[in-house]
């Protein structure tokens, strides 16, 4: 106990269990349950008087020798008294049958080899005119069922007595020892409609027999008290789960309509769960409640609050959209700060699903946003933009709608990236005309100068990040074609001279590439002209976080270009660009390494020597993976689809486009074996040799959660030494779904220099999220088949 030894009050227990009156037994029943487990070999000296009490005329002590089977017993134990048990369970004695009915519960789990000795010895037990014998035999029949899943089948042919039982409950008068709140056995109507769910999901036939039983429960049964409340719950989960008409399903779901006007708070959460649910089964039958549901997004209770707004969500269409986002906009101005991002996120998920009004839909996109400040999300400005470019008659509306937000000096980061690419993209609309549907009492057509003023005034903002600057330089670039020749042109080139020193490399290089740009009237219309409509890469579905967050499976960062044409690499309609060989060392340590420069058709000249103090990321190498330094690798060659800014400056480009697609891995692989194994993640890796090239292996890393809630924000990154070349494919998602109901792949290849002299070695470093925990683990990976 609490850790000390115990040795020396076993043998004493062993000794009272040994004595023959009940209470030396009792009390040596006792300690033995206390003080022992069936990880203790001395508990083999007890079965003997196990034995000998199940065969005791006392009815107590045979009684307490089941409970201690029941607690305690190993696996040998179970196996060697189960004819013993068997014999209790038939016995006349309803007491002691109730014992060994339960005890049987434990010998199924140790020993599942026996559940159909058990079989025939149930249908005594069921009837039994007992309730506990009654209870105590459906638990066993419902282990059963766990233990063996074809257990099913031959026990449906008691659902006649079961049905028969219940029905003489439900209709059946006053039973004092019985009653609990005037029903009449609330525990065992609940376990009967637990073994009739089992029973009749997807079996028709056994289904129609419980049809008119389970009309009369959900009819007769009182719900002013919490017992039966819980009767209706498991009535309507039974309704629910096996084949009934669509009439019965319809009660079912106005008896949780009725729960969600209690007040009790525990029976209304019980609701919105089960409605939750069932939604799928029967939408039109939910919608009937919706009133109801949204009134709970009002509850003081918080988890009332966010189950209904999973409700909500689930019950969102094309036809009630506008009602149902008014409400969860409703919702989203009083909620508490914590839920607002996820809020915020799943108005907009809804609004770009079901929205058929284009204008409503710009309109409630900012609305949301302007309630959120901290929002950040790069698919939505994909989608907004996506939806924007592919609508012109939605151009000006949605430009002029935008700019309003900037000029209100909207800090909004969604907000602010979409207004400022809408106005670099079309700002010939601002200066044209206010198009229909835009109140002007409120709102005048803006100069070409202001609207340069306002971009300038984002760029000195000390709120605004660097992608929303590299997104408003673009733009200014932008409105060099737009607007023509106007007063505005000596602005932008002011801020592109003030930019050209700035700290940032990005916006530097761009300011200096944009300046010499505009020195060449021939070619800038062409470089800065309008980008075509592009459809957005199709949405995957989310899944849940431990902080209740969605994760998407399509990662990518928007990068405003040369060409300032895509803001978002899972929008753009070309294709990508191969994915170079990748040294992500710089990544596992820490610091980024600059992008190699793009290969001319000349020949290339010979690496630099490094100048003097170079030389610390080599040591760090070595140190991290213990090899010797090598000469380094050339640059990889520059894609085909080379940025046209950089063509025409010379400098490095900056490339559009996700990473290449992942090759099949090569035949020939070996069994799959285990890499890392931590805090419920699993990651193995499957190896197979290029046929054409055996220093070439391909490696398949498998991720799969045994953790019940999802893992997210996977990050998997692979360090080699200098003798081995390295190259990664992208991952197939970065959450890895819980319990093991799926997993994510990512392909990684690497080539052996010294093949046959050197191993194959691996530095592995994963990041990742557990219920919003930053994870961070690295190892190294040396345990690889022969061959490899």
């Amino acid at each position: 106990m609490l850790g000390y030894p115990t040795h020396w009050g076993q043998m004493e227990c062993l000794k009272l269990i040994a004595g023959s009156k009940f209470l030396e037994k009792r009390i040596g029943y006792l300690g033995l349950m206390i003080l022992l487990d069936e990880r203790q070999e001395v508990l083999m000296l007890v079965e003997n008087s196990l034995k000998n009490d199940l065969q005791s005329s006392n009815q107590y002590i045979a009684g307490l020798s089941c409970c201690a089977i029941g607690n305690i017993s190993s696996a040998e134990i179970c196996r060697d008294l189960s004819p013993e048990v068997e014999k209790l369970m038939v016995g006349s004695n309803p007491f002691v049958s109730k014992k060994a009915a339960l005890c049987s519960i434990r010998i199924l789990r140790k020993c599942p080899e026996l559940v159909d000795t058990f079989l025939d010895r149930v249908g005594t037990l069921l009837g039994s005119r007992n309730h506990a014998v009654l209870l105590t035999s459906l638990k066993l029949m419902r282990e059963m069922c766990c233990v063996e899943q074809a257990m099913v089948e031959q026990l449906r042919r008691h659902t006649s007595t079961l049905i028969a039982a219940l029905k003489n409950l439900v209709l059946s008068g006053y039973a004092p020892e019985h009653d609990v709140h005037g029903i009449v056995d609330p525990f065992l109507q609940v376990e009967i409609l637990r073994m009739l769910r089992i029973l009749g999901r997807g079996h028709a036939e056994t289904s129609d027999q419980m049809n008119d039983i389970l009309a009369q429960v959900a009819t007769n049964t009182e719900s002013a008290k919490n017992a039966g409340n819980a009767i209706l719950y498991e009535c309507v989960l039974t309704i629910m789960a096996i084949e009934v008409e669509s009439g019965l399903r319809v009660l079912a779901i106005n008896i949780l309509g009725r729960f969600l006007i209690n007040r009790d708070n525990n029976i209304r959460y019980v609701a919105l769960n089960t409605l939750h649910k069932v939604v799928g089964q029967d939408s039109q039958a939910v919608q009937r409640h919706r009133n109801t549901i949204v009134d709970c997004l009002k509850d003081n209770d918080s988890s009332i609050r966010q189950r209904a707004l999973e409700l909500v969500y689930a019950l969102v269409n094309e036809a009630n959209v506008k009602v149902l986002v008014k409400e969860l906009l409703s919702y989203l101005m009083a909620c508490d700060v914590e839920f607002k991002d996820e809020l915020t996120q799943r108005i907009c998920h809804v609004v770009e699903k079901f929205s058929t009004d284009k204008e409503w839909h710009v309109d409630t996109i900012i609305q949301t946003l302007s309630a959120s400040t901290s929002f950040v999300s790069e698919e939505t400005v994909c989608s907004m933009i996506a939806l924007i470019t592919s609508t012109p008659d939605l151009q000006a509306y949605a430009t002029h709608k935008l700019y309003m937000q900037l000029a209100q000096k909207t800090m909004q980061p969604v907000l602010l990236q979409l207004a400022v690419w809408c106005v670099g993209e079309y700002g010939e609309t601002l200066i044209a005309s206010v198009p229909a549907g835009i109140d002007t009492t409120e709102y005048s057509m803006p100069d070409p100068t202001g609207v340069v003023e306002l971009l300038a005034g984002v760029m000195r903002s000390p709120v605004a990040d660097m992608v929303t600057k590299e997104y408003t330089l673009n733009a200014m670039m932008k409105l060099t074609t737009r607007f023509g020749s106007t007063a505005a042109l000596p602005l932008i080139h002011k801020q592109l001279a003030v930019y050209s020193g700035s700290m940032s490399l990005e916006l530097q290089q761009r300011s200096v590439e944009y300046t010499s740009l505009l020195r060449l009237d021939n070619i800038r219309a062409g470089v800065l002209e309008r980008m075509p409509a592009f459809t957005k890469k199709e949405r995957t579905p989310a899944q849940p976080t431990g902080d209740g967050s969605e994760e998407v499976s399509s990662r990518a960062a928007p990068v405003p270009t040369a060409a300032a044409s895509m803001p978002d690499p899972t929008a753009t309609p070309v294709q990508p660009a191969p994915a170079p060989e990748m040294d992500l060392l710089s990544d596992i340590l820490g610091s980024a390494a600059p992008a190699p420069p793009p290969a001319t058709p000349t020949a290339a000249a010979p690496p630099a020597a490094p100048p003097p103090g170079a030389g610390g990321m080599d040591s760090m190498l070595m140190d991290l993976l213990g090899s010797g330094p090598t000469a380094p690798a050339p640059p990889p060659a520059a894609p085909a689809g080379m940025d046209a800014m950089a063509a025409m400056m010379g400098g490095p480009a900056m490339m559009l486009g996700a990473p290449a697609p992942a090759p099949a891995p090569a035949p020939g692989g070996n069994a799959p074996f285990t890499a890392f194994n931590k805090h419920g993640l699993l990651v193995t890796f499957a190896c197979s040799k290029d046929p054409s090239n055996q220093s070439v292996t391909a490696i398949e890393a498998s991720f799969t959660n045994s953790l019940p809630t999802p893992i997210a924000a996977l990050n998997f990154q692979v360090a080699v030494p200098k003798y081995m070349k390295l190259q990664m494919s992208p991952a197939s998602g970065n959450v890895v779904p819980p319990s093991n109901s799926g997993k994510l792949t990512q392909l990684f290849k690497v080539a052996n220099s010294m093949q046959g002299q050197k191993p194959i070695l691996v530095r592995t470093k994963i990041d990742f999220n557990i219920n919003g925990q930053p994870i961070s683990e690295m190892g190294q990976v040396d345990t690889f088949p022969p061959g490899f």
